[in-house]
């Protein structure tokens, strides 16, 4: 059985992992993620352990109405934890959090 997860950034992350596998599941998402960020597909996970790169995916999902309603129903997640996730993640402060 896995462990709770209790420490807010770390949920955060994963929200935002999530979403990241939410963008990859659609080429077409993925096609223009991977063009607004530069980033490329084989560079892609270890991209995600960056958590600058993991608020840029948050940002990209939450720009548009329809793909975030898409994810939050998917991920089973209110759109104002998506957001709450995504001001966590961006916030300088929790940085002294991450090891």
């Amino acid at each position: 059985m896995k462990k709770p997860v209790q420490n807010p950034r770390e949920v955060a992350e994963i929200v935002a992992i999530q979403a990241l596998s939410f963008v990859a599941g659609d080429p077409e998402r993925l096609g223009l993620f991977l063009a607004e960020t530069g980033i490329g597909p084989d560079t892609l996970r270890n991209a995600a352990s960056d958590p600058n790169f993991l608020v840029s995916v948050l940002d990209f999902v939450m720009r548009d109405d329809a793909t975030v309603q898409a994810f939050a129903s998917v991920s089973q997640l209110h759109p104002t934890n998506i957001a709450a996730a995504r001001q966590l993640l961006g916030d300088p402060q929790w940085e002294r959090d991450a090891p």
